[in-house]
């Protein structure tokens, strides 16, 4: 399983869709313009005993254009991941003939951006069949965001800088601008993603206790964060007390304190926030009929199955909801 700021660092692209058009932006690229972004299965299995599986796989759909952009979130160099690289791209290429397949690496250290470049070369030494030249972002080319106004204006990228500047002596200063800014965005529900990416990406590093004592502070109250410190409560009275139980109720006091008795919306948020962060997986019919779901009850019922299972299958069991996901590339 990848860790919180892995999976952070790759899933801003499928969570703060607006971050393309930075992201093309410091990589020299054209403008994707107004563009529909799709998340796609990352399982790129073709034969059964060699599964090939990419952090993230999201279709962008442009005017003229559909991209099928992998984003791979890269820690340190590994010599085996060229090939892997290769097979993403000549496997989407072959499947997708009519879709143009990008590959995206973002990195936190300058080191591992500048080696993940390439180019790397396979096949004869001297005439090589293929080269790889992966687009790369870290901390070379991704600004240092230490300006109000520019974060508030450009959000995704204001959180991206974060992540990717986690270990920058100036890391204070950035996460006290991003801060600042989301407290005065206008969109609740875009600051509260936002946010969660961050503590999610900076996890239990100093910029994330920074983060916390932030939050601790008062800038500004999030229904996400507020769940998660929670959670943090039940599962350290789980250990002491029985994992299990004292998980749940940790959550139970999340999902009543952290989001309002009676909100259903709250509820559903913070059911679809677990989930994520126990890596139980919801095809998209399942999330739709969770979000129609007017029974309160029921609602509370997965909430607590989901504190303890495994899969979707489980959770969902005997409840009118189908219970296996739509694996289906799409």
């Amino acid at each position: 399983m990848v860790n919180s700021p892995h999976e952070a660092h790759h899933r801003a692209f499928q969570e703060l869709p607006g971050l393309f058009a930075s992201a093309f932006r410091l990589l020299g690229l054209p403008a994707p313009g107004r563009a529909r972004v799709d998340v796609l299965n990352c399982d790129l299995t073709e034969i059964r005993p060699v599964e090939r599986r990419v952090d993230t796989l999201l279709r962008l759909s442009c005017a003229d254009t559909t991209y099928l952009l992998i984003v791979e979130a890269q820690t340190r160099k590994d010599p085996d991941k060229a090939l892997s690289w290769g097979y993403y791209l000549g496997f989407l290429a072959n499947k997708y003939p009519r879709e143009q397949p990008v590959l995206l690496v973002v990195c936190r250290d300058s080191r591992t951006a500048r080696w993940a470049a390439g180019p790397f070369r396979i096949g004869h030494p001297d005439q090589p069949n293929m080269h790889i030249t992966p687009f790369v972002l870290g901390p070379d080319n991704v600004p240092v965001i230490t300006d109000i106004e520019r974060a508030s204006a450009d959000l995704p990228l204001a959180v991206f800088s974060a992540l990717t500047h986690s270990d920058d002596p100036r890391i204070g200063e950035i996460l006290d601008v991003l801060a600042t800014a989301l407290k005065t965005s206008d969109n609740p529900e875009r600051v509260t993603v936002c946010a969660d990416i961050t503590a999610s990406g900076l996890a239990d590093s100093p910029a994330g206790e920074l983060w916390r004592e932030l939050m601790a502070a008062g800038l500004f109250e999030l229904r996400g964060f507020v769940a998660e410190g929670l959670r943090e409560e039940g599962r350290e009275k789980g250990r002491e007390e029985g994992r299990e139980e004292g998980l749940a109720a940790g959550l139970e006091q999340g999902l009543e304190k952290g989001l309002g008795r009676g909100r259903f919306e709250g509820r559903l948020m913070c059911l679809f926030q677990l989930c994520e962060a126990r890596g139980i997986t919801l095809s998209e019919e399942q999330r739709a009929r969770i979000s129609a779901c007017k029974d309160s009850g029921l609602i509370t019922r997965w909430f607590h199955r989901a504190a303890t299972v495994e899969t979707a299958e489980e959770m969902l069991a005997g409840e009118g909801v189908p219970a296996r996901p739509d694996d289906t590339v799409r």
